[in-house]
């Protein structure tokens, strides 16, 4: 389906199919995502390799790097001199954008598949990429976000375990050796990395990750 300028999608297969020519010959790729989930197609993409190797801007949320395989990933991604990894605690639009010519914008999932519409009409593509652009300035460096957060993301497997069990702050508190309020600040700070408002929300989001 294509209304103005966007056409409609149903499912990661069917955006690839479409514009696995967009990918093969970008120059400049951005990419904005709470996880790697979302675009996993488009990072192994079938057929014949890419003519050059786009320059890469990837903006995503700081639930990713609480997955040790995500974020190791991150970080090859970023040890490319051509590839640029930024995190940021706000929310953001999961997007593609080729070259400043085509965006792709993640929908909704419905009966397990996402819907997708991928946007060709210059105008609308210039709108997209200008609130790339901000989400992109207000962001972190990758290598800076980890070297301020090492010790949630080293203590986030144990702590989304004991929030799963439901045992009580105090108990947690003493079996990951933190006082109570150290225990309730990495906690809201956990939450906040997942994007979630309650300890219910979090493990749930942690369950889409693989964390527990």
């Amino acid at each position: 389906m294509s209304l103005d300028g966007v056409r409609v999608l149903d499912g990661e297969e069917e955006v690839f199919a479409r514009t696995a020519h967009l990918f093969a010959t970008a120059s400049e790729i951005w990419c904005a995502a709470q996880d790697l989930h979302t675009w996993s197609i488009t990072r192994q993409p079938p057929g014949d390799a890419p003519v050059s190797t786009p320059r890469l801007r990837k903006l995503y949320r700081p639930g990713v790097l609480l997955n040790p395989s995500m974020a190791q990933h991150l970080r090859v991604v970023a040890a490319s001199p051509d590839a640029e990894v930024r995190i940021t605690p706000d929310d953001i639009n999961e997007t593609i954008i080729i070259d400043r010519r085509f965006a792709i914008l993640a929908g909704n999932v419905r009966d397990g598949r996402r819907g997708y519409g991928v946007v060709s009409e210059p105008a609308l593509v210039q709108n997209v990429a200008s609130l790339f652009e901000a989400a992109w300035r207000s962001a972190t460096d990758l290598a800076v976000y980890d070297a301020q957060h090492a010790e949630l993301c080293e203590l986030a497997p144990r702590v989304l375990e004991l929030l799963a069990s439901g045992c009580k702050d105090e108990t947690a508190a003493r079996q990951v050796g933190l006082g109570v309020r150290t225990y309730r600040r990495r906690v809201a700070e956990l939450m906040n990395a997942l994007g979630a408002e309650s300890r219910f929300q979090a493990g749930a989001r942690a369950r889409d990750l693989g964390l527990i």
